[in-house]
């Protein structure tokens, strides 16, 4: 099979790899239609965190199942299934409990199960993992394009604002306008918030962020965007969603948000630790601090409903769509922030 392999900073590449095959009785084999490029992804290619050369990339996938193992029940060859970015069981103390990130058994896209973004992936674990879409739904492609953020980026914006505590009548600031805080202002909005402030640093996100849900948008920078956000709620939000992983974007929430209120963050925290963060501000304020990784697969049912249903649509984030020859260029654009989000369909009609 063809798939996008990692061989150095700035170097997506299209290479032969051998195609996955059923190895466990829980295993099963996804033709993958479609996929995606992640905010996350960028931090190895622009050099910042380590990865091996020679590695398959991508996290997101959707697609056909092609063949299961013996033991898997919930899905079937020819159902069409999404994919939380990360494999869990399903079945262990914290699949359980709701916390399918920290799974006892999990695993990965990488290695030798194929890599998100290529033509096949096989998901170990398949009944824990594999989400499966009803079958009236399984060839729409405006209902698919909806549903394929339900793999990583609606499900992170939906734990930063569970995680932050929002509910009917909150008033929230939204710190960042990737494709994480776009789906945070839409999972706010989906939980009630009366106020919702998106602050970017780009007009056409924060536009989209506008169409979205927020109802007031923060462009400045550093201590004029505290200022201005502190400024629009009379003294900070009771809730802040941090959607970047940045030092100074964690700052910007714990100088903004109001005494005693909480701190949901979600943005992946690369180069947080050398920077360091105003863990004593938030001690002086009783500030909140919750979340992380998202287990997206705990959220994956409830925000399909609202896909399918047609009151949630994050379609809008995928601003460019490529084929698997093109993922490079996807990450370019995503780069060079001419994209918010790149779409990818490895077997083609992009």
């Amino acid at each position: 099979m063809r798939a996008a392999v990692f061989n150095g900073p700035g170097e997506i590449d299209v290479e032969e790899r051998p195609r996955p095959e059923i190895e466990a009785p829980t295993d099963a084999i996804v033709r993958v239609t479609h996929t995606a490029v992640c905010g996350s992804d960028l931090w190895f290619y622009r050099g910042d965190s380590d990865r091996d050369a020679g590695s398959p990339v991508g996290h997101e996938p959707m697609g056909i199942v092609e063949a299961v193992g013996d033991d898997v029940t919930s899905v079937a060859p020819g159902d069409r299934v999404l994919a939380p970015f990360a494999i869990s069981c399903g079945e262990c103390e914290f699949c359980r409990k709701g916390l399918h990130t920290s799974c006892a058994n999990g695993d990965s896209w990488g290695g030798d199960n194929g890599g998100g973004q290529g033509e096949y992936v096989r998901s170990t674990h398949a009944d824990g993992t594999l989400v499966r879409v009803p079958d009236r739904y399984a060839d729409d492609e405006d209902t698919l394009r909806s549903l394929l953020p339900l793999t990583d980026v609606m499900g992170t914006g939906h734990h930063a604002a569970v995680s932050a505590g929002v509910e009917e009548g909150s008033t929230v600031a939204v710190i960042g306008d990737g494709a994480v805080g776009l789906c945070g202002v839409l999972a706010a909005r989906r939980l009630g918030a009366e106020r919702i402030i998106a602050v970017g640093h780009h007009e056409d996100r924060l536009e989209l962020a506008e169409e979205f849900g927020a109802t007031e948008t923060v462009s400045e920078r550093g201590e004029a965007a505290v200022e201005r956000i502190q400024e629009l709620t009379y003294g900070g939000p009771n809730h802040v969603m941090e959607c970047v992983g940045a030092a100074s974007a964690m700052n910007t929430a714990i100088d903004a948000v109001r005494p005693g209120g909480t701190i949901g963050y979600v943005g992946v925290p690369y180069g947080v630790e050398d920077e360091g963060l105003d863990v004593f501000g938030m001690f002086g304020d009783n500030v909140t601090l919750a979340g992380g990784v998202a287990p997206v697969r705990a959220y994956a049912e409830e925000l399909m409903d609202d896909v399918l249903q047609g009151t949630l649509d994050p379609a809008p984030i995928f601003t460019e769509s490529v084929g698997l020859d093109d993922v490079a260029e996807g990450y370019r654009m995503m780069d060079e922030r001419e994209a918010i989000k790149v779409l990818v369909k490895p077997h083609g009609d992009a």
